[in-house]
């Protein structure tokens, strides 16, 4: 029986925007090229583009030998885990996405492997070729070469989180340009959870998609002002009358530990601090902005001390309970734990320059990569989405999955998430619609701390 290799790849400059996907045939015997395949999409999301590459692939490596076995590789962990059946698809616009990839083929001669995306360069620039034709009025051809296009590439990396390490650490990774009061590691793993309508099977022109919401909501910074309507499920522009309320994720960072103002590495490992008597003033304070707000119908929380204490107390002032999520935890930093960052650059360094330069690298005795931790996180995301969908629930959690959630709503590249601060016991909102667009409503406010 025949054997082909399909590499497929989608991406969206913007989450959603401008998209496209590329796909690959080849021989698994030879290694042979035999089909290309690549559309703009007009204005769809990552996990679209993904899919449409992946039906593409599949449909071509159909019309070559329906009768062969077919071997998937993707650099989307999303697309991978749950066509291989182990993550459930709980969103009701991914479920169709699935059923037809799982139609070209019967289901037993398909099976499914997660690349880095750097062994994916061809769907990949197949893909961004598929784009910079489409943003230019043009439609993809076998014959076009880059060389043809001028407009630049920019499909998003791979969703990822950083860590909740040190400022140094991230000032490292990014070049000493950051500002933040976290460190942030390199991101890779799944894009952003979640889609947009699923055409049927057989693809529309650019034309018949979704058209772009013309007016993003602006999103507020540290100190800026916050009301109700910023924390609460009001229409945004990317709701419609027929979507429903969103699913509105206010984001609570813990309050400080000891370990906070010393800037050391504290994950899910060995050190698991209590809040200091500062972080619990500053979480008093949270709990107060958001009784006052009264828009928090539920709080979920990470499992660690830290997150507890401040979701406790928030929770008491809101007369709620509290949930714990495990997936909401930080990374655990193996053998650094308790370290600062310059220890840590003293005592392992060649340990964390592989870190700090690879998502897929772990931290001195273990512990996780930013790789293991991205897929974690988007995992919790498409759980809580759907378990609170129109609702607005507070999830109190860490400097890795906050950024990460802003970036992946934003389908930001991965070195955004150098250049965010999040303070201790900050706010942050974002809410999901679902189509599987999000907007960000809020980020690291801080005006409720002040005396």
């Amino acid at each position: 029986m025949r054997e082909f290799i399909v590499e497929a790849d989608g991406g969206s400059r913007g989450n959603p925007g401008p998209a496209g996907y590329g796909a690959v045939v080849s021989d698994a015997a030879t290694g042979e090229t035999l089909a290309e395949e690549a559309e703009f999409l007009g204005v769809v999301t990552n996990n679209v583009a993904e899919y449409w590459g992946l039906l593409a692939g599949l449909r071509a490596a159909h019309a070559l030998d329906p009768t062969a076995t077919v071997h998937v590789r993707m650099d989307s962990k999303l697309v991978v885990e749950q066509m291989s059946g182990r993550w459930k698809i709980k969103h009701p616009d991914m479920k169709p996405l699935a059923t037809q990839a799982r139609s070209v083929f019967p289901p037993d001669r398909v099976t499914y492997e997660w690349i880095p995306r750097e062994r994916n360069k061809h769907a990949d620039r197949l893909a961004n070729e598929a784009m910079d034709a489409g943003t230019k009025g043009e439609t993809w051809s076998p014959a076009m070469s880059r060389a043809e296009l001028d407009t630049p590439s920019a499909v998003p990396e791979p969703s990822g989180p950083p860590g909740d390490a040190t400022e140094g650490a991230a000032r490292a990774r990014a070049g000493g340009r950051v500002a933040g009061s976290g460190a942030s590691g390199a991101a890779a793993g799944s894009r952003a959870a979640g889609a947009a309508p699923v055409p049927e099977k057989g693809a529309p022109s650019s034309e018949q998609r979704p058209a772009a919401p013309s007016e993003p909501q602006p999103v507020s910074t540290s100190g800026g002002a916050t009301d109700k309507q910023q924390l609460s499920s009001a229409p945004g522009w990317s709701s419609a009358p027929d979507l429903g309320a969103p699913a509105t994720f206010v984001l609570l960072r813990h309050g400080e530990t000891p370990l906070t103002p010393q800037k050391r590495f504290s994950g899910s490992g060995g050190t698991n601090p209590s809040l200091s008597e500062a972080g619990r003033e500053q979480a008093r304070r949270a709990a107060e902005a958001l009784a006052r707000r009264g828009t928090v119908q539920a709080v979920v929380a990470s499992p660690l001390a830290r997150t507890r204490e401040t979701a406790g107390i928030v929770a008491e002032r809101l007369g709620l309970d509290v949930v714990i999520e495990d997936g909401l935890r930080e990374t655990d930093f193996g053998a650094w734990e308790g370290l600062t960052f310059g220890e840590v650059r003293e005592r392992h360094p060649d340990d964390l320059n592989a870190w700090l330069a690879d998502p897929g690298a772990h931290p001195t005795g273990g512990g996780e990569s930013f790789a293991e931790t991205a897929t974690r996180i988007a995992a919790a995301q498409e759980k809580l989405v759907a378990a609170y969908a129109g609702r607005t629930v507070l999830l109190v959690s860490h400097v890795t999955p906050i950024k990460t959630f802003i970036r992946l709503a934003l389908g930001a590249p991965p070195e955004s998430l150098f250049r965010m601060e999040l303070s201790a016991a900050s706010l942050s909102a974002v809410a999901y619609y679902a189509d599987g667009n999000a907007s960000v409503r809020l980020f690291n406010d801080t005006s409720h701390l002040r005396p």
